[in-house]
């Protein structure tokens, strides 16, 4: 057996980030003038930046706006991001269990790590910028026997890395979603993780 390696979604996954996107979003408002819709946009978290911005911005103006609201972030959004529910107690039983702690997220790499950090959420290994299928190849280089994650993209990047995956249904997708796109299990949150560690272990 594949020494325990389980990767973990960031957003809606291990943190809560809404109020600190809520209030980058706001900001970015101010700089432009463009209203965006914030409680629709923080909804809809899981998918990358560009996606959401290309919702309320022109085709041409996408990378800057991209640009300009990772200028914003670290100062709107880092402190009132928490951790969700059982977070921390779960990273705690992958090590208990003598396993190491992935993070792979569609969030920039240095703000997912401001994060993390701020958080003292301690990882062995941080990638980010991936969405969907493409969190398949860091799962797999970086050996993950396991994804856990909030949205149904995350159930598509385990099956993708021929994984197990874990749904949790903290974010924008429903338990039923989440077991619909491949979940091979399903918690509320993340406070039901060490208690399921064991029957994990057995999953892989």
């Amino acid at each position: 057996m594949s020494p325990l390696t389980v990767g973990f979604d960031l957003d809606m996954t291990l943190v809560d980030s809404r109020p600190g996107i809520a209030a980058t979003f706001r900001a970015l408002t101010a700089r432009t003038g463009v209203p965006v819709d914030v409680e629709s946009a923080v909804a809809r978290l899981g998918p990358p930046l560009r996606t959401e911005i290309a919702r309320w911005f022109p085709p041409a103006e996408v990378d800057s706006m991209v640009t300009l609201y990772r200028k914003l972030y670290p100062a709107y959004a880092i402190t009132p991001t928490v951790p969700l529910p059982g977070a921390v107690a779960a990273l705690d039983a992958v090590r208990a269990h003598g396993g190491r702690v992935l993070v792979v997220t569609a969030k920039l790499g240095r703000l997912a790590r401001l994060h993390l950090d701020h958080l003292g959420l301690a990882v062995d290994e941080l990638v980010g910028d991936l969405f969907a299928e493409e969190k398949a190849t860091a799962l797999v280089t970086h050996g993950a026997t396991h994804y856990v994650g909030d949205h149904v993209a995350d159930m598509v990047a385990a099956r993708t890395a021929r994984i197990p995956g874990i749904g949790v249904a903290t974010g924008p997708c429903s338990a039923e979603e989440l077991r619909a796109a491949g979940a091979d299990l399903v918690l509320d949150d993340l406070t039901g993780f060490p208690a399921a560690t064991g029957r994990l272990i057995r999953l892989a």
